[in-house]
């Protein structure tokens, strides 16, 4: 490869760069990162801790919380040095990684694939549980009310999700993050 076809590698890599919405804008601040954190990380564990406790009981159950917490500690430390392991070049998503690790096309097929699988199944999760806790909502609000199926509450979070999903980057949807980050930390 040439000095030419570098530097058309490179442009090419700073135009997607720059069109995409996660490395358009590096200038956010600590603390939209800390909702985002704290939103991604507490959320679902806030909603799960109960249900894994009561099934495991207090002993089992505080060594699977602190082993649970030293492996996110551990990934999160991983994740943070392969960011930067090579001079000069950053890792922002992980297929980058991926292609680095195992090849140009091998790295698409072994990281692409389960990104989707995971993303996926956690939208289909997050939509059916919010439906079910919007639909929750509502009869508690409105026990008098007619009852309505719980797959239009779920199409109504989808509706609100679709919505969120279209903002340019992570700070455009700071304020919901920060009330997310609180109902989390509340218990709310």
């Amino acid at each position: 490869m040439g000095i030419g076809d570098e530097r058309e590698k490179d442009a090419r890599e700073k135009a997607i760069d720059d069109w995409l919405p996660i490395t358009s804008s590096r200038n956010t601040k600590w603390w939209y990162s800390a909702f985002h954190n704290v939103t991604a990380m507490v959320g679902a564990g806030v909603l799960s801790l109960p249900y894994a406790m009561a099934g495991l009981g207090w002993g089992p159950g505080v060594v699977i919380l602190v082993l649970s917490w030293i492996i996110t500690l551990y990934t999160l430390w991983k994740m943070v040095e392969m960011h930067e392991m090579v001079p000069g070049k950053r890792f922002d998503r992980y297929h980058e990684l991926g292609q680095y690790a195992f090849g140009e096309k091998l790295g698409l097929w072994i990281v692409v694939p389960q990104q989707l699988i995971v993303e996926v199944g956690v939208d289909i999760a997050y939509m059916i549980t919010d439906g079910k806790s919007l639909q929750k909502f509502h009869n508690t609000v409105c026990p008098d009310c007619k009852p309505i199926r719980t797959t239009y509450f779920i199409m109504i979070f989808a509706s609100v999700h679709f919505v969120l999903s279209h903002l340019p980057n992570f700070n455009s949807i700071s304020g919901v993050s920060f009330a997310a980050a609180v109902m989390s930390l509340t218990g709310m």
